[in-house]
């Protein structure tokens, strides 16, 4: 961390680096890269490596392409698997030509959101997420197919957890990229699989999602496997999802914690939660952003369905884990890792920022099973659900005022354009499913 321009040239120099990728992130969470010979190092850290971003998700129109990427210098590694004409990376801001920020930037989304943050007080965003995937075996070809790499389940290890090695494998390599992991498992589903790495500042968190993302695929191809981390690949089983543990902080203080309060939470905390149990599902779109999406959220598989919050509980959407004091944080349950993670963390806490501004009044807690409640029960206690598809998000998240502000206008209209797309490709398709049900029926 600290990186000067002077620092990266000298040790692109000594590490005998060839190639930078420049990195950004697509409206949809993809990442994206121009990477340029190290001739071109010095240019770049200057801010004058243009692109044409008509060409990228969500960005402009080919009348308006011209957009430069401007590198943070603190994301300045080398990629520990490329030993010969060696690369490294920076992940970039997006400018316009009249040295602006880029509106539909997702990583300027979420600095705008932290500047909002900061207007009331609030130092830092600290962000742990928890992003799940599976191992599937590769034919012939190399192209996935739908066999996990193991028949194990929640922390079985080997022989029952094929996965270990290109799991121990991935850990070494984030270490060399500088993660600090926490711990290392196989999740509940065979082929499933969690690595945890420690909490940060919501933009580097969001940048580590990121990384977390390429290493993983990157170190799973040597294994002759591929790593997914679509939300629910495999129809009966656990869904993968990406719980983000997220508390805010004035100074070195936890804006969260309260030692006077029975369970430890202070106002901030309460109004905070109050906030993003309101926007919930006007955020789903967001945290939940694909039509798949919606097949992990439903009862059974241990996501969260209902919009609720405990301190025990885990069917709520919304969970207190045990720890206190500077580690006192709200778990978010229902984000999946196709979520944009920029954006995600944008919304959250845009809608916790919300509740702490209008001092919105934390519903009681649900510390009974969710999923065999009744819906009268429910509905008598006051549980809201999820949106049920893609298109009940989508319409949700027009109506919430909030969430659509976080957003910016330009990078709202493009995601939702982009998305009811999706929707209707998804609704006007015809499904084996259907075959198999009415092909010889009718």
């Amino acid at each position: 961390m600290g990186y000067t321009k002077d620092d990266i040239m000298r040790i692109a120099k000594e590490e005998n680096v060839r190639f930078i990728r420049l990195q950004f992130t697509d409206l949809l969470g993809v990442i994206k890269n121009v990477e340029i010979p190290v001739s071109q190092l010095e240019k770049a850290l200057d801010n004058k490596m243009m692109f044409d971003g008509s060409s990228i998700e969500g960005y402009v129109r080919i009348e308006e392409s011209d957009m430069y990427l401007y590198p943070d210098l603190d994301t300045w590694v080398i990629f520990p698997w490329v030993t010969e004409d060696r690369v490294a990376r920076l992940i970039c801001d997006i400018y316009m030509p009249d040295g602006t920020p880029f509106a539909g930037d997702p990583r300027g989304i979420l600095k705008r959101a932290l500047r909002d943050a900061q207007e009331l007080g609030y130092t830092a965003m600290n962000v742990g997420p928890e992003p799940e995937f599976f191992l599937f075996k590769t034919d012939e070809k190399g192209n996935p197919t739908l066999e996990t790499n193991d028949q194990g389940g929640y922390f079985d290890l080997a022989p029952t957890d094929l996965g270990e090695n290109c799991r121990r494998e991935i850990v070494l390599v984030l270490e060399k990229m500088g993660f600090e992991i926490e711990a290392s498992h196989h999740e509940v589903a065979p082929g499933q699989h969690e690595i945890d790495f420690k909490y940060s500042d919501a933009v580097h968190a969001a940048d580590q999602i990121q990384t977390f993302k390429l290493v993983v695929k990157t170190i799973a191809r040597k294994y002759n496997l591929h790593a997914s981390f679509m939300p629910k690949p495999l129809f009966g089983m656990n869904g993968s999802g990406m719980h983000c543990h997220q508390s805010l902080f004035q100074g070195d203080t936890n804006a969260f914690y309260d030692e006077s309060d029975r369970l430890g939470l202070s106002a901030t905390a309460r109004h905070y939660m109050a906030g993003v149990l309101r926007h919930a599902r006007g955020f789903a779109a967001i945290t939940n952003p694909t039509v798949n999406s919606y097949k992990r959220l439903v009862p059974g598989y241990e996501a969260p369905v209902y919009v609720a919050w405990s301190a025990s509980n885990r069917s709520p959407m919304i969970r207190i884990p045990a720890s206190r004091g500077l580690s006192t944080r709200v778990e978010v349950r229902n984000p999946d890792p196709a979520a944009n993670p920029y954006l995600a963390m944008a919304v959250m806490l845009a809608s916790g920022l919300d509740g702490i501004r209008n001092k919105l009044s934390l519903p009681a807690p649900v510390d009974r099973n969710i999923y065999v409640m009744s819906e009268d029960e429910r509905e008598s206690a006051g549980i809201p659900s999820l949106p049920e598809n893609l298109k009940e998000a989508l319409d949700e998240l027009l109506g919430d005022e909030v969430v659509c502000d976080a957003l910016g206008d330009h990078a709202l209209a493009h995601f939702v354009e982009l998305k009811e797309i999706e929707w209707d490709m998804y609704r006007t398709q015809v499904h084996q499913w259907e075959r198999d049900q009415y092909l010889t029926l009718y």
